[in-house]
C-alpha cells in the first residue's frame, strides 16, 4: 500500500494561489482563442464582425416589427373604410336622388 501513497504524493503539485490563478487565466485564454478559431473569428476582426451581426439582427427585428405594425394599420384602415362606405350606402348618401 505504501507505493500507491508515494505515487500519489509524486503526482501532487503544489502551487501558490497567484500561480494557480495565472495558470487558470492562461488556460481560459487559450480555450477562448481556440473557440474563436473554431468559429472562424480568429483574425482580430471578431469584435467588429459580432457588432455587425448584432446590428443586422437588430435591423431585422425592427423590420419585422414594422411589417406587423403596417399590416395592422392597413387592415384597420380597410375595415373602417368599408364601415364608412356601408353607412353611406345605408343612408343613401351616395348615388343620387332616389
Amino acid at each position: 500500500m505504501e507505493p500507491k501513497q508515494t505515487d500519489q504524493q509524486e503526482a501532487t503539485i503544489q502551487l501558490r494561489m497567484e500561480d494557480f490563478d495565472d495558470l487558470l487565466e492562461q488556460a481560459a485564454e487559450r480555450g477562448a482563442e481556440r473557440c474563436l478559431a473554431h468559429l472562424g473569428l480568429e483574425n482580430g476582426h471578431a469584435a467588429r464582425d459580432i457588432r455587425e451581426l448584432r446590428d443586422l439582427l437588430d435591423a431585422w427585428r425592427d423590420a419585422r416589427h414594422t411589417v406587423w405594425q403596417t399590416a395592422i394599420k392597413v387592415l384597420t384602415t380597410g375595415l373602417l373604410a368599408a364601415f364608412i362606405v356601408g353607412i353611406a350606402m345605408k343612408l343613401k348618401l351616395m348615388g343620387g336622388s332616389q
